[in-house]
């Protein structure tokens, strides 16, 4: 694996790649959960099946810092601090139209399990994240995100619902072109080490693909 990012007894953060499930999911296509697990127990010749503990996950196109756990009590403190709200992360994403130079979205989200849509519904869960305009070009604005709650899709709805829909995604974009990819990137990610109690920080520099390029 080259996309390794830190590695100990307790603990594995990786990037994860665009488009490559966190787990298995309908497609039946290979799985970051999967892959990880395989280098562990080809790295560390284990027998049998290797524990690996999942604490958050990222939509399926979208890439960036994820980190698990590879004891079960590091995974219990872990999963603590995503309920807490101890786990920072941030994104960048390019949206359609000229976004506030700041702002504070605040939502209930509902997903529909049937069609796996998410819609801003008041029978939904509160969504909250807080944004700063980077730079705006060609009427497209880089953001840079940080969640507040973690909600399935929240990003894509939450700016899809104030018509600035994220560039590429296909599922909440009715502009967006079969072929692109969303943009949408995982960048950072900080927590408290499960079992040494130190401040972990992870950032990642944002992407050279289209069109994130545009910005450089």
């Amino acid at each position: 694996m080259n996309n390794i990012l830190y590695e100990d007894n307790h603990i594995i953060v990786v990037e994860k790649k665009i488009n490559i499930p966190v787990q298995e999911d309908d497609s039946k296509d290979k799985d970051l959960l999967t892959i990880v697990k395989e280098y562990l127990k080809e790295k560390y010749h284990k027998p049998g099946n290797v524990y690996l503990g999942l604490v958050h996950r990222l939509d399926r196109p979208v890439g960036g810092v994820m980190v698990f756990a590879k004891t079960s009590k590091a995974a219990s403190r872990l999963s603590e601090q995503m309920r807490l709200k101890d786990i920072k992360k941030k994104y960048y994403a390019i949206v359609e139209g000229n976004a506030k130079d700041s702002d504070t979205l605040i939502d209930k989200l509902y997903k529909n399990n049937k069609t796996n849509m998410v819609y801003v519904d008041n029978r939904g869960k509160e969504a909250i994240l807080i944004y700063k305009r980077i730079k705006t070009i060609n009427n497209l604005s880089l953001v840079d995100i940080e969640l507040k709650t973690g909600r399935n899709h929240q990003i894509r709805v939450q700016f899809s619902s104030r018509n600035m829909p994220l560039w590429g995604d296909q599922r909440y974009n009715k502009n967006a072109k079969v072929g692109q990819q969303i943009a949408l990137y995982s960048y950072y990610l900080s927590f408290i080490h499960p079992i040494t109690k130190e401040k972990m920080k992870f950032q990642l520099e944002i992407p050279k693909r289209e069109p994130f390029n545009i910005f450089k």
